[in-house]
């Protein structure tokens, strides 16, 4: 078992130098513009598969990193350089941590490099999940799967929404209800392959941060996927759906409230991904306090830089506090999660709250630092705000996130 360090070693830094670089030179000077265009930054994608960053390779070494800090360490630096490009870079990892969470190795090694594509021609993907009566409910999810016996294929009908990349990936990865009389439980996750007849985009969302990502719903009717397009196979999901047929019989976790680790496809999906989600976060949070800090002694009031003011460094004190604070959490969750540490605190769900309030905590007192000057879009502060805010709605909601909480440190099945 790897011993947890806040020391990440050389290769680990030198990965961090670099992602920095990449995010000072190429993301920071083109952030503003692809913020109003609100568009997918197809070259700012191409130039990070150019150089290595957005290929399956590159994440799969971090995620595999034994120190568990790769992921952390390589978000916080791709959001510190703009949130809406770094989500347009990362998008994708969702849907392969998805296939990576519940398909077999042959299923990962499939999909993988096509929801990536080449440096030359540059690919994306797309996890489906919400829809626009579940959210946060999962087990209200009504996108269907059947199957097709006679011809080994699943047919999806539904509509999807919130979906980062949806509709314009070339994989999406799609959660629907296989048995609605088990809820969650009754769920499963299928690759959608490029080109599948009957799926389209529907509605594009106009946002109010993260503009650079592309979100839109996901309309699916009558898509056909082969058998072999459903993560972890049939086998698997036949024992799985029987076992929990034989819970709600005898009135245990297997119904609408059931919540077993690994039991449901999106959530073990979301389960894997907060930490990173965090790590997000943090890399805005951060980037805030470098441009108030900076502000704060460089710009003079009444005949002496504002930092001199209690009221103003107090709150960069606090600032940095809460940031730093927050990295530990995700680091501890992702250090666990590496090193196969159970959640029995729900630290994942800990460190995504935390983080996600820290952004919009810190980003807020960084407006108010630079005063008038923090509300205009000649600085960065403003956009950072506004991208912030996503970080206590996405992959569970801050709310969401203390009931997981509150659930894992009673015991009790708190609603």
């Amino acid at each position: 078992m790897s011993t947890f360090s806040l020391d990440p070693g050389e290769d680990q830094l030198a990965v961090r130098d670099w992602l920095h670089g990449f995010a000072a030179d190429v993301m920071r000077p083109a952030a503003a513009e692809w913020d109003e265009r609100e568009e997918t930054p197809w070259p700012i994608i191409q130039e990070a598969a150019r150089i290595g960053i957005y290929s399956p390779d590159f994440y799969a070494q971090q995620y595999f990193d034994p120190s568990g800090v790769g992921i952390p360490i390589a978000m916080e630096e791709l959001f510190w350089g703009d949130a809406g490009l770094g989500l347009a870079i990362v998008g994708t990892t969702l849907a392969a941590v998805a296939v990576l969470a519940n398909g077999t190795a042959e299923q990962i090694g499939t999909w993988a490099p096509q929801m990536f594509g080449t440096p030359d021609d540059v690919k994306l993907a797309a996890f489906c999940s919400s829809e626009p009566d579940a959210g946060s409910d999962v087990s209200a999810l009504r996108t269907r799967a059947v199957y097709d016996q006679a011809k080994d294929e699943w047919v999806l009908d539904g509509t999807k929404t919130w979906a980062t990349n949806g509709g314009i990936a070339a994989v999406h990865v799609v959660v629907a209800t296989v048995d609605p009389a088990l809820g969650a439980r009754g769920q499963a996750s299928f690759v959608v392959p490029p080109g599948t007849p009957g799926l389209s985009q529907g509605q594009k969302f106009k946002k109010h941060g993260i503009r650079a990502s592309h979100t839109a719903e996901v309309v699916l009717d009558g898509v056909r996927v082969p058998g072999h397009c459903l993560l972890g196979g049939k086998e698997k999901l036949d024992a799985r759906l029987a076992r929990a047929r034989e819970q709600a019989a005898q009135g245990g976790a297997g119904g609408q409230g059931g919540r077993a680790k690994g039991a449901n496809a999106a959530m073990a999906t979301f389960e894997a991904s907060r930490p990173a989600v965090g790590a997000q976060a943090i890399g805005i949070a951060r980037a805030a306090y470098e441009v108030a800090l900076d502000y704060a002694k460089t710009r003079v009031q009444f005949g002496r830089p504002i930092i001199d003011n209690q009221g103003v460094a107090f709150t960069l004190a606090d600032m940095k506090t809460r940031i730093d604070a927050a990295r530990l959490l995700v680091w501890r969750a992702s250090w666990m999660a590496a090193t196969n540490q159970p959640f029995t605190s729900a630290e994942g769900s800990m460190s995504k709250l935390y983080a996600g309030e820290t952004a919009k905590w810190v980003t807020a007192q960084a407006m108010q630092i630079l005063g008038g000057n923090g509300y205009t879009r000649e600085y960065p502060v403003e956009r950072m705000h506004r991208d912030s805010a996503i970080y206590s709605i996405f992959e569970g909601t801050s709310e969401i996130q203390r009931l997981v909480i509150a659930r894992s440190i009673s015991g009790l099945p708190i609603r």
